[in-house]
Order: structure tokens, then sequence, then C-alpha cells
């Protein structure tokens, strides 16, 4: 057994990691924590979640930075469930105590110093984890993660949309010159348990943020090898993204070569389904590990559509794959 703890386990991903490892054969969940200055620390976790109750019955302890080494004893696996400038900090110290750590944060996704200065707001202070985090994209960067002590866990409008365009760049499908625009939207939980009155439910509609700036467009042009435009949209509806992407095919593209792209690329791939019939919808994904994949043709112009839960596929769930990839068990291993 891998004894695993979560950091920032009373956030929404938190406590659907904690149910993962719960529920996972080779794990043990060793421990919940949050900073020391938090509300929840202290309390039963069930309190905040109570549909875990009887399945996680643990405590919420606080973790002091200057105590790590202390936590650490006998720990092999730690996820940090943290906001990017938390996990910045604490990336390198739970590192330094012979731990695998899986950063479901923005803090170690891309090799670019300026990227965080640009996007997050903080200047990066860690060149040497920086340089060897792997970026996991479960389907796409296994063997890298299988030997990687420090796993950046992609964000959750990159993996829909990373999902969807992988194999078409990796084919040479794209026409060169243009720009995959990809307009996507996600439920209200992808702003946290500790959401703004803009964000709550009762104040959501539909409606357009970030254009042009941010911070998910430039995560998804550094790992899809080419520049997109990408616009989100917050929807009025608990959890789930659904993204609609246009690609301009190179000339001369057949609808065979865009099936085979998409079967070669996950044929063997259990967590991505691609619909042989319709559309992906949230309904089809919502509290599941999966990535439902569609697309249609017309000419050069190519429409795909992806779906996923933002805090299952879109961060605990791709974290978990990523846990089994690491440590050798199977990749639905607690998924299904």
């Amino acid at each position: 057994m891998l004894n695993t703890i979560i950091v920032g386990a009373t956030g929404y991903t938190g406590a659907e990691l904690a149910s993962y490892v719960t529920k996972h054969a080779e794990l043990n969940l060793s421990g919940l924590y949050v900073s020391e200055n938090s509300n929840d620390a202290g309390k039963d976790f069930v309190s905040l979640y109570g549909h875990l109750l009887g399945i996680v019955d643990q405590k919420i302890q606080p973790l002091a930075t200057n105590n790590i080494a202390a936590v650490c004893q006998d720990i092999d696996i730690v996820i940090l469930a943290t906001a990017h400038e938390v996990s910045h900090d604490l990336a390198a110290a739970f590192l330094a105590q012979n731990t695998v750590v899986f950063d479901l944060s923005g803090a170690f996704r891309v090799r670019s110093g300026s990227f965080y200065h640009n996007y997050y707001g903080f200047q990066h202070k860690y060149a040497k984890e920086l340089e060897s985090a792997v970026y996991g994209l479960a389907e796409w960067a296994a063997d890298d993660i299988a030997t990687a002590d420090l796993v950046a866990v992609p964000g959750c409008y990159p993996t829909a949309s990373l999902s969807a365009l992988k194999p078409l760049a990796e084919n040479n499908l794209i026409a060169a010159n243009t720009k995959p625009i990809i307009n996507a939207v996600s439920g209200v939980s992808g702003a946290g348990r500790k959401a703004t009155l803009s964000s709550t439910f009762c104040e959501v509609s539909q409606t357009p943020y970030g254009v042009f700036n941010h911070r998910h467009q430039p995560e998804i042009a550094t790992h899809l090898g080419q520049e997109v435009i990408f616009t989100p949209h917050l929807g009025a509806f608990k959890r789930g993204i659904l993204a609609t992407i246009h690609v301009q095919l190179a000339e001369g593209v057949t609808a065979e070569q865009v099936e085979l792209a998409f079967e070669h690329a996950y044929a063997d791939k259990p967590m991505v389904r691609l619909l042989p019939s319709g559309w992906p919808s949230i309904k089809a994904v919502e509290n599941t590990a999966f990535c439902d994949i569609a697309w249609q043709q017309q000419g050069q112009d190519l429409i795909v559509v992806s779906a996923i839960d933002n805090l299952l596929k879109g961060a605990a769930a791709q974290a978990m794959q990523c846990i089994n990839i690491r440590f050798g068990f199977a990749v639905t291993t607690s998924l299904l």
C-alpha cells in the first residue's frame, strides 16, 4: 500500500481526490491537509462533504510549512490540490522528502519563467523542479509520467481541448498558418468552493471571460505545438466542460484520415470515448472520468466537440490516472 496525503483537501477537487484514493485498492489515505490558518482545520471531513460519510471518515489537519518533514514520515505520494502560488512553494519541499508529487495547480505546467510572471502574477523560483516536471496529459505522456517525481496535472480546459486536437496535430492534419478556434463552456464549480458573487449559481448567465488573455490559452498552445484562439465561457450549471472547436484542415485531408487519427490515438485508451453517433454532452460525462469526443467534416472545415467533467477528467480523475501510470497500476483503477 502506498501512503498518500492530499493537501488542499477541502476544495471540490480535493473531495473528489479523497474519494478516489479511499476506493483505490493500492493506496492508503494517510491524511487530509489544509493551510494551518484555514477555518476548516480540525473539522471532520464529512461535515463539509456529507455524501462521503462512511467512506472518508477523517479529520482535516493543519499543515505547517516548517513541519513538512514530520508530515512526510512513511508517505509515498503527495497530491497538491492547492492554489498555484501555494503549490509553487510546497512542491520542492515535498520532493525533498522523497515523495512523488502530483500537482493540480498551474505552477509547473509550462517550462517558461515568463509564463508565470505574465499569467499567474509571480516569479517562478524553482527552475530545476520546473524543468523536471512532466505534463500529465495521461493519454499522451504515459512514458514520461511513469518515471516522474513531479507530475503537473493539466488544467480542465486544456484537457478538453488538447484531447480533441492532439490527434490532428500529431498527424499534421491541421492547415499551416491557421489557429484552431476553441469555444468552451464550464460549470460554476470551476471557480472553486470559495467563489465570488459573479460566479455563484444564482448570478451566472452564460458569458465569455478571459478573452485573449486566459492563462489556459498559452498552456494549450505550448502542449499542442501551435497557437490557438481560446474563448472560455461560464455556464449556469454545476460541473462539466463542453468544448466546440473549429479546425481548418490541410489541403486534401480526407474524412478517413481524420477518423484514423482519432482511432489510432485512442484505440487503447479506455478513458476517452469516441462517439459513433451524436455529439458529446455534459450530461453524459458529469460524475465520470471520461472524455467524450466526436467530429464532423465539411471540405477543409472540421468541427470537433469534446466533453469532460471539469472536476474529474479535468482534475481529480486525471491525477488518479497519472498515479496509476506512475506506479504501474491498471489505468482505470479506482475510476470505473
